[in-house]
């Protein structure tokens, strides 16, 4: 019927991150969009671990995008490590279920 486009569906990524090299103090964006209905929750995990965001932490460098996206403020990069360095994942949520993007690195560019 015409009302079909009103049931709810599972979330689907339908924008996924690719790989970026960024070099340190730069700002980076990793994309991700996800669709479903109701709209799905969208986490970011790097390296298995869930990123933190200014929702959670106001001083963190990190912010999720209205869209879903996460965006970098600068790569934090220092003596004692990477620490944006690794593997991100997008994960988008409901209650129908969740659906997980492909891998995509963010690699800070050598000195």
């Amino acid at each position: 019927g015409s009302h079909s486009q009103l049931e709810d569906t599972a979330p689907r990524i339908v924008e996924h991150p690719s790989d970026v090299l960024v070099s340190k103090g730069e700002p980076a964006t990793l994309s991700c969009k996800a669709e479903g209905r109701p709209a799905p929750v969208v986490e970011w995990y790097k390296d298995g671990e869930r990123v933190e965001t200014d929702r959670e932490d106001p001083r963190s460098h990190r912010t999720l995008l209205p869209g879903g996206s996460l965006f970098f403020l600068r790569i934090l990069h220092g003596r004692r490590g990477k620490p944006d360095e690794g593997v991100y994942v997008c994960v988008a949520r409901n209650y129908l279920g969740e659906a997980t993007s492909r891998n995509a690195s963010l690699e800070v560019a050598g000195e």
